[in-house]
């Protein structure tokens, strides 16, 4: 899991985050997709994950299909139904393929289930039990923004490849990774005048501290505007950047999500490298398609971000944004949607010491994906 320290204005914030919910890290991302065959194959040959697990028929499992992904410290499970009238095919008919579950690695799954249900969040999953040969896995859950759920993860009793019911896949198509190394954060997308209400709800229910904020006027363009809260748990781990629209001329790119996810849910998920350039050139390779700012933001970037330890060539040609802040800076790059529908996305990062989010890009990357709305005539 991400291994990012504590910071000194978080611990300061909210002491005692850690201590009633303390998190791990990122146990895994769980889809809800069409075709999961197919799914694993494009996540492979186009990230360069890697095949872990396997539930199915094959493994007594009658109801549903799931092939699990990891690179490094990601772990991903693509899940398909089999059946016609599978609850996950109303996920599908509404949203699309997206993201169902976000999993929490956790010390205590019975705990984190009655911490978080005894502040108010609403029971998922009650704490379970699962065993097979090699231990076993209490699991337990909560429900979150639209159809998205947190599940907590306890397997420190378990010593096999993934969960029990699954068994290893073992494959001969293992295209290399391409440097993908853990989840920095997750983006939320929620509706109108809903930001606040999930802000609360990470604060009260799962002891998260506000660690950000943006406004309509750090996120704007002439046309468009969203704010934005980054809410983060105690020990650093767990960062969740939430969402919503604001006011503009035209449609943002939240309310795009909004429409074509049929509600809120998971915008991108951001995974962090050690080697942006080799990251980004490699997926490229692979197919994987990126928003481009114009060229001129690269005119006068040492000005506004000061020293960097970088060659400015490379990150010009494939588009990689720089931002800074007082411990650093990070360079960042965002694909364009990954599904039919313009829903999810992802962003590869790489931190050079700043802790930020990436404020001072947000201009150029509105307007790239304005650029994009406007050829999909979504604007």
């Amino acid at each position: 899991m991400s291994i990012t320290s504590i910071t000194p204005e978080l611990e300061k914030i909210n002491p005692a985050a850690a201590d009633f919910l303390p998190l791990l890290g990122t146990d895994y991302i769980e889809f809800y997709v069409g075709n999961a065959k197919q799914a694993a194959h494009y996540y492979k040959t186009a990230f360069g994950f890697q095949s872990l697990a396997y539930a199915g028929l094959e493994t007594g499992v009658k109801d549903r299909t799931s092939y699990v992904l990891v690179q490094d410290k990601i772990r991903l499970v693509l899940t398909t139904p089999m059946t016609k009238d599978d609850p996950i095919n109303d996920h599908l008919r509404t949203h699309g393929d997206g993201v169902r579950v976000i999993a929490l690695w956790v010390d205590d799954a019975r705990k984190a289930w009655e911490e978080t249900t005894q502040r108010g969040a609403i029971s998922y999953m009650e704490p379970t039990v699962e065993k097979d040969a090699d231990g076993e896995v209490v699991k337990s859950g909560i429900k979150l923004y639209g159809d998205t759920v947190h599940i907590f993860v306890e397997r420190k009793n378990y010593h096999g490849t993934f969960l029990p019911g699954y068994k290893p896949w073992k494959s001969a198509y293992n295209p290399p990774t391409t440097g993908l190394k853990y989840v920095d954060h997750m983006v939320a997308n929620v509706g109108w005048n809903q930001m606040n209400k999930w802000v609360e709800f990470y604060e009260k229910v799962m002891g998260f501290a506000n660690l950000l904020s943006f406004d309509d006027k750090d996120i704007s363009t002439e046309y468009s505007a969203l704010m934005s809260k980054v809410m983060s748990n105690g020990n650093g781990r767990i960062k969740f950047p939430i969402n919503e629209p604001a006011e503009g001329k035209k449609r943002s790119q939240i309310e795009e999500y909004l429409d074509f996810y049929n509600g809120e849910g998971v915008q991108h998920i951001a995974v962090a490298t050690d080697d942006i350039v080799k990251t980004v050139r490699d997926l490229m390779s692979r197919g994987v398609e990126f928003l481009k700012v114009p060229s001129s933001y690269y005119e006068g970037l040492l000005e506004r971000t000061g020293p960097i330890d970088e060659d400015l060539a490379p990150l010009a040609e494939l588009g990689i944004l720089v931002d800074v802040d007082d411990e650093g800076y990070l360079l960042q790059l965002f694909s364009k949607p990954v599904e039919d529908r313009p829903t999810l996305f992802y962003e590869i990062i790489q931190r050079k010491g700043a802790k930020s989010f990436g404020k001072g890009n947000f201009k150029a990357l509105f307007e790239a994906i304005e650029r994009e709305q406007e050829s999909r005539g979504t604007l």
